[in-house]
């Protein structure tokens, strides 16, 4: 075949040889791909700054782009925009500031304590015949509630008995006797020696019968002891010990507990700069004495009410604070012993004007609260704070009384901002159910903006819907701009 034939195949490439291999990428490839990936990276990090700073955006009206932003004209500060123009208004709960009659008390946590807690312990020692008591019951003083064994006891109470009367016999026998020997020592036939024994052995045998007289007390005594009564009225506890065992007199657990309920006290503590107040309190309530309130743990319910009873001698150094005492009747029983409970110690009454709590806040430079002016407007106002309740606080310095202040809301805010109040975007609200159809087509566009539903470009149906729609949803701006919305065609 002639190489010059038309219709020839190509010649096959030659088979690359041991020096030859695949051709490196070039240089302007390199440079192409490094460009692709610092691109990328670019886009990234515009993304996220993007979607950092419109997380910090404040919110416009709904279904409407801020003002001023991208995608729209910018909307003018009309009635419902907040002290930044383009910022939506804080919605803000108030108070009026007013005269009351504050309770000046003393909150602090006690713990219920009986009058009077008795360990039931054996006197003698013996076996446990009976236990005549119900766990958890209420007991009298006096009444048994268990029996020992009494049968040892009554023996050694007959022999007491009997050593007695045996002696008392020499006694009288010794009595008799002396009496002879002094008639015959007048009639000096006899020694006075005899006499002076006599006389002597009288005394001795006295003393014996003496003795005698104790040990039968004693053995009496112990008797009567087999019989374990209660020592103070009150609710016994769990025995400690059943029927059948051995008990002695040096038992630490004892049979049971009894405490007494009723009356019952309360401890808690006071701090050593209150305890003034406390004591002119307390001396000038006489001897109707302070109230004291005790509630539980969360201060939802009232336990019991009582009298302040009494300050400690001395302030605990460790926590600056005086132990205090309150009795309460507890006629119900609904204090127990060891309880946690909140005590509430009622000192005196002022006149004082008084805000809510939750409308005083602390800055850097102390305690502030947000006054509402007429124009809706707030201006931040330093106050001194008096005494306070867990609703009210009161205003030493700083308010007037008729003045509105931002109870709710208020973190929100700064000084010379405009809000809104609690209630007044009703009638907005309103509009905006009725052009809830509108607002639905045409949330996504500018207000008024061209091309958008029911603006120049659109239905006038549309207009209407979306733009009450919108303006029920900013409440400020409800009125001027469902007026101006309904006035168009």
């Amino acid at each position: 075949m002639s190489p010059n034939d038309p219709h020839a195949a190509p010649p096959a490439d030659p088979a690359p040889g041991p020096g030859t291999g695949t051709r490196p990428p070039g240089r302007r490839a390199r440079w192409l791909g490094t460009g692709v990936a610092l691109l990328a990276v670019a886009l990234l990090c515009g993304g996220a700054w993007w979607l950092v700073q419109r997380s910090k955006a404040p919110a416009a009206g709904a279904g409407f782009p801020a003002a001023g932003g991208p995608g729209g004209p910018a909307r003018p500060a009309g009635p419902g925009a907040g002290a930044g123009g383009g910022r939506a208004m804080v919605t803000v709960g108030q108070a009026t500031v007013r005269s009351l009659r504050l309770p000046v008390a003393i909150e602090a946590l006690g713990t219920v304590t009986p009058v009077t807690t008795v360990t039931l312990r054996p006197q003698v020692a013996g076996v446990l015949t009976q236990v005549l008591f119900t766990e958890g019951q209420m007991v009298r003083k006096g009444q048994v509630l268990a029996q020992i064994d009494p049968r040892p006891f009554e023996q050694a109470l007959m022999q007491a008995e009997g050593t007695r009367r045996r002696d008392e016999a020499q006694l009288e026998n010794a009595r008799i006797t002396l009496e002879r020997y002094r008639t015959l020592l007048s009639q000096d036939s006899i020694a006075r020696q005899d006499v002076d024994t006599q006389a002597a052995l009288v005394k001795q045998l006295e003393g014996t019968v003496m003795t005698d007289r104790a040990q039968e007390r004693t053995a009496r005594l112990n008797l009567g002891y087999t019989q374990v009564t209660a020592p103070a009225a009150g609710r016994i506890g769990l025995r400690a010990v059943d029927a059948g065992n051995y008990v002695t007199t040096g038992d630490t657990a004892g049979i049971a507990t009894i405490t007494q309920t009723a009356p019952i006290d309360v401890e808690f503590t006071v701090t050593q700069d209150r305890v003034a107040d406390v004591q002119t309190a307390a001396t000038e309530a006489g001897a109707a004495g302070l109230t004291v309130v005790a509630k539980d743990r969360t201060r939802a319910q009232e336990l019991g009410q009582g009298r302040f009873s009494t300050l400690d001698n001395l302030v605990d150094t460790a926590t600056g604070t005086v132990r205090a005492k309150a009795r309460f009747s507890n006629a119900d029983g609904r204090l127990f012993p060891n309880q946690f409970v909140n005590v509430r110690l009622a000192l005196r009454e002022v006149e004082a004007l008084v805000v809510p709590v939750t409308a005083v806040r602390t800055g850097a430079n102390g305690d502030f609260v947000y006054v509402i002016n007429e124009d809706r407007t707030v201006t931040l106002r330093k106050v001194r704070r008096g005494q306070s309740t867990v609703e009210w606080a009161a205003i030493a310095e700083g308010l007037q009384a008729g003045e509105r202040v931002v109870t709710e809301g208020g973190d929100r805010l700064r000084d010379g901002a405009r809000v809104q109040l609690q209630g007044d975007g009703a009638p907005g609200a309103q509009q905006g159910a009725s052009g809830r159809r509108g607002r639905a087509s045409g949330a996504s566009w500018p207000a008024g903006g061209p091309g958008a539903p029911g603006g120049e470009g659109g239905g006038g149906h549309r207009h209407h819907g979306t733009r009450a729609g919108a303006e029920g949803a900013s409440a400020p701006a409800a009125p001027a701009a469902s007026a101006a919305s309904s006035a168009r065609p």
